[in-house]
């Protein structure tokens, strides 16, 4: 079983600034304490953790828990402050919901630069361009701009976007939770297809019961930290009963 991400001892810190401030000067002055020195915040506090080839895993956790820290440094969008994390193959991270999508073009014609973006080559935007409009069921909307879609809409085209090419290492922030029933029953099936065929799966979603259904492991995220890691319904229960106290 091949290791796709190995993270040890991992920390990630942010500069504090006060972005409401009416300055710029204000704003730095609110990042740094009476030292002099700056001030930051730790998103991450020493994460250890282990991805291999066919695993999913499910991230669970309050606002601000760290959790899409933990999907950017799984990513390699960001590094850590401290601590280190290696990654193999092609990682596919849908955590921005524009990854260039222009909302002028239609749902056709953004299927090209996107895919260039998250490293496809001519073969693939081709099998993507005759597959993507059949499996979002979006009919003649596909012709239609972007800009005009529903939530639901965007995020069919954007699941199917990031689920087309193949990857090593797929990276997801709650798309699946703006589709619609059906669309979410047919969106987990291509996951597991996704992940049976290639590689493996990181995601991050406030719907447990969408937790339980798709990852063989969870992670509840708290203050940075791993607070608790194992079996999607023992975990998932544990986080439920800790938010309803």
């Amino acid at each position: 079983m091949i290791k796709r991400v190995e993270i040890k001892n991992a920390t990630v810190e942010y500069p504090v600034f006060d972005v409401l401030s009416r300055s710029i000067k204000a704003s730095l002055l609110q990042g740094i304490d009476n030292d002099g020195r700056l001030k930051f915040v730790r998103a991450l506090d020493n994460i250890d953790l282990s991805i291999q080839d066919g695993e999913r895993i499910g991230l669970v956790g309050r606002n601000g828990a760290g959790k899409t820290t933990l999907l950017r440094l799984i990513a390699g969008l960001i590094t850590p402050s401290n601590g280190s994390i290696s990654a193999k193959g092609r990682v596919v991270p849908v955590i921005d919901r524009g990854i260039g999508i222009h909302p002028e073009l239609s749902g056709l014609q953004n299927i090209s630069l996107p895919l260039r973006l998250l490293g496809a080559n001519s073969a693939e935007v081709a099998k993507a361009k005759a597959e993507i409009p059949e499996f979002t069921g979006l009919g003649d909307a596909i012709l239609r701009p972007f800009k005009t879609y529903s939530e639901g809409m965007k995020a069919r085209l954007i699941f199917a976007l990031c689920t087309t090419i193949r990857a090593d290492l797929l990276v997801l922030d709650e798309w699946l939770g703006a589709g619609d029933i059906e669309f979410t029953e047919r969106a987990q099936y291509r996951l597991r297809d996704f992940v049976n065929r290639a590689g493996a799966l990181v995601i991050a979603s406030h719907s447990l019961d969408l937790i339980q259904n798709v990852a063989t492991r969870v992670l509840w995220i708290d203050a940075g930290k791993i607070r608790m890691q194992g079996k999607p319904a023992d975990v998932c229960n544990a986080y439920r009963i800790a938010s309803a106290g």
